[in-house]
């Protein structure tokens, strides 16, 4: 098995594969961008490979391009069919090489997915996986049902609820996951339930509900287009769902489950300085936020107190009220106002730093603004 990391790896891997190709190229399209991947295609055609694009039927705001692609691939020689639309969409991305080799793509053939989002692409040669892939590919371009027979062949709407479901349930000690949305209920229920059992689950992504159960992050230092998930450092899964309800039971998803530690090892590792790199982001705008929140709420602190009626007549009032009027006291009302003075200036200050770190904390990019005082 092969991995590919993206950005990183590039495009010339899959350019690579196609240009060696033997005898044929069966490629599923969603987003298609890349010159050097439509090159490649026609280029097979003419030294005689077989080249069958599926071309989903449509994506948002980009049937028109889909259908450009469609024109100029035929006129290249390559055979075309469009998926159906009884699905919500057709959003999984593979190629078959030679019915030899199957790659499983989270990523589009675009140059925003490739160069510059955090994705992956996984390559294998298990002829299971490979003959599986061939008859979804078969059954998708002529429009049959597709029945689902190998558990790490993982399709939506087919088996991927199972499947998923089942592979989450069997974390003994971590679940490290790439998701752009966890939303599923019944998904959310069980990540929770696996980390109430002792695994650790981080998130790096977005969840449509807060847990207090799962730890999670958006990724925020590249945009995301991974859905990958890695179970105790062994096991692995990459593919086109996302951990949502439409993306399980109601689209065409594609993603493969696999078992391999050297790989699984490599893509925790990028998982954990994603991680990480998060972590000091967050830890840099905290600091750089605390010193203009201090001095923001020194300011208001400052104003308030300046605003304070005189205290010391009131003062005088209620210690007679509580000693009685025959007994003399002595205050030094000088050092009584700026006592009181001080001890309104420091609870005003805590009170403004605290909402102003929280507002902070809540925007999460250091972009809050708060209005000085004027």
């Amino acid at each position: 098995m092969k991995l590919y990391v993206q950005p990183g790896d590039g495009v010339m891997p899959l350019v690579e594969a196609i240009n060696n190709a033997k005898k044929s190229v069966e490629i599923v399209i969603f987003r298609f961008d890349r010159t050097e991947v439509e090159k490649a295609l026609a280029s097979a055609v003419s030294r005689g490979v077989f080249v069958h694009a599926l071309i989903a039927y449509t994506n948002r705001g980009g049937e028109r391009n889909l259908r450009k692609l469609e024109m100029r691939l035929l006129a290249a020689g390559v055979t075309v069919a469009r998926s159906a639309d009884d699905l919500a969409r057709y959003h999984g991305k593979f190629m078959i090489i030679d019915r030899r080799e199957l790659y499983v793509l989270a990523f589009n053939f675009t140059y925003l997915d490739i160069e510059h989002s955090r994705s992956f692409g996984v390559v294998t040669s298990n002829s299971e996986l490979v003959q599986e892939a061939v008859k979804l590919f078969e059954a998708d371009i002529k429009r049959q049902p597709y029945v689902a027979a190998v558990p790490a062949f993982v399709v939506s709407p087919v088996n991927a609820r199972k499947e998923l479901s089942a592979f989450l349930k069997g974390a003994k000690k971590s679940l490290l996951i790439y998701d752009p949305e966890v939303s599923d209920t019944a998904m959310i229920r069980l990540l929770e339930e696996r980390a109430k059992a002792g695994v650790e689950v981080k998130i790096l992504g977005r969840m449509s509900r807060k847990s207090s159960k799962l730890d999670w992050h958006k990724l925020g230092s590249m945009r995301l287009h991974t859905r990958t998930i890695l179970r105790d450092g062994n096991q692995g899964f990459v593919g086109s769902q996302s951990l949502r309800e439409i993306e399980l039971g109601a689209r065409r998803e594609v993603g493969v489950i696999f078992h391999d530690e050297k790989i699984v090892s490599r893509m925790s590792k990028i998982f954990l300085e994603d991680w990480e790199a998060i972590a000091r982001a967050k830890e840099a705008t905290a600091a750089t936020e605390a010193e203009p929140a201090a001095k923001l709420a020194k300011k208001i602190a400052k104003a308030v107190a300046k605003d304070l009626p005189p205290v010391g007549p009131v003062l005088e009032v209620m210690v007679k009220e509580v000693v009685g009027e025959r007994v003399d006291v002595d205050m030094d009302s000088t050092e009584f106002e700026e006592s009181v003075k001080d001890a309104v200036k420091e609870a005003v200050r805590e009170a403004v730093r605290d909402v102003v770190e929280e507002v902070v904390a809540q925007n999460g990019n250091g972009a809050a603004k708060v209005a000085e005082p004027k």
